[in-house]
């Protein structure tokens, strides 16, 4: 009898792990059970449609600092399979890639249809079945030693020598892998924006800043990077990793907190003496009329005026408690937040299987031989630039050789 792999999930993990199977394994009947109406719907609309797949970090170690659950579990892995095996699988089945200059790699096309085209191209050559509608409800363990996994779904009940869960953040799936016996990490998002309501960024939506630095106030959480600001409040990459890195944490804390904003990313003392050299310099120019340190003039002009500087206040006219407040307002503004908005097509959680519980040697389950995890069903996650696409291409390609290699 010939072997059968069940996976569950048709996105990226689940058709990575599939493809992999089928092609080590060409005589293995292997089907995909998805329970949407079609597969790889994250992939289409990932990276505003242009699919970020995977990100410009070719060693190990470094790549494995991008997440803030799994890093250690994936430094073993990224050495299998790591981006730059990605882009190398994809540009052998002709989809040539590109890096852009924040590291993010996309395909040439910019399309990410021509990502879910490749994939499916593999997955018909290798001799995939994919069914979708097909949302399964009961899992059940062989009975004996090297028995077989039934897997039943409304319509069917499918044999399996092995099983795979790829079915993302899905608290269905959650709910049954729990009551099979498995710890799931309670999930929480993982990327999302602050929700701030604040006279000083009022209006300014679409403004951005290239080195802030964010704090937490009362927590030792702190991110840098570019900032912008939204029409609900802040977003941009520092508050986004803050927020994947905070993420349980903040959720304690029902996203409501404050935050200290240093719009520049430089020191107190720094700001002061830039701010002091100016009013030496140009003792006759307006304040608010010419932005220092690159800011948007909008921005600078707000940040002013919080710090109570008039509109026709000159440089000469700036004592030092003036000077004092501006460059506290400058690096160590204070915002609170009160709430979160999460993008819906980036939904990410922190949460998941236990990764205590996974041998990531195999991504097998150390409690059920024969039932394998990879994407985010795992209690992985990670900041965005194509990292979580990287974790489930990762985790995918060695759960396929594994199955293969039972």
């Amino acid at each position: 009898m010939k072997k059968r792999v069940i996976i569950i999930g048709g996105g990226a993990a689940g058709f990575f792990a599939a493809i992999r199977f089928a092609e080590l394994a060409p005589e293995a009947e292997t089907r995909i059970l998805e329970a949407g109406r079609e597969v790889l719907g994250k992939v289409k609309i990932s990276g505003g449609g242009r699919c970020n797949l995977t990100h410009a970090c070719f060693v190990p170690k470094e790549l494995s600092k991008f997440y803030p659950r799994g890093e250690r579990e994936l430094i073993g892995p990224f050495h299998r399979f790591c981006s730059g095996d990605t882009v190398d699988w994809f540009e052998k089945r002709g989809v040539p890639t590109k890096i852009e200059e924040d590291g993010r790699m996309f395909p040439v096309t910019d399309n990410s249809q021509t990502i879910i085209d490749c994939l499916w191209d593999a997955a018909r050559n290798a001799g995939v079945q994919a069914h979708l509608q097909q949302r399964v409800h009961l899992l059940e363990p062989p009975g004996e030693p090297h028995g077989h996994w039934l897997v039943h779904t409304k319509e069917n009940r499918y044999t399996a020598d092995a099983v795979m869960i790829a079915a993302g953040s899905s608290p269905a799936m959650w709910k049954l892998l729990g009551a099979l016996g498995h710890t799931i990490v309670e999930p929480v998002p993982s990327l999302f924006t602050f929700n701030i309501r604040d006279a000083r960024i009022e209006g300014l939506q679409g403004l951005s800043v290239p080195k802030a630095t964010v704090y937490v106030q009362g927590a030792k959480l702190q991110a840098s990077g570019p900032l912008l600001i939204t029409h609900w409040g802040m977003s941009g990459p520092a508050i986004l990793r803050l927020s994947a890195w905070g993420a349980r944490e903040l959720a304690k804390l029902n996203y409501t907190f404050t935050v200290r904003v240093n719009w520049l990313g430089q020191s107190l003392e720094q700001v002061r003496e830039v701010l002091d050299g100016q009013r030496q310099d140009t003792p006759k120019k307006q304040i608010q009329a010419n932005p220092l340190f690159a800011l948007p003039t909008r921005l600078w002009r707000s940040l002013t005026t919080g710090a109570g500087i008039d509109e026709q206040l000159r440089w000469a006219e700036l004592g030092n408690k003036g000077l004092g407040r501006l460059a506290e307002e400058l690096v160590n503004g204070v915002y609170a937040v009160e709430g979160k908005s999460t993008f819906k097509e980036e939904f990410v959680t922190a949460g998941g299987v236990s990764l205590r519980e996974i041998d990531f040697k195999t991504f097998q389950s150390k409690l059920f031989p024969g039932l394998f995890f990879a994407g985010e069903v795992l209690d992985i996650d990670a900041i965005t630039g194509g990292f979580n696409f990287q974790a489930a291409w990762t985790g995918g390609w060695i759960a396929g050789e594994a199955m293969a290699a039972l």
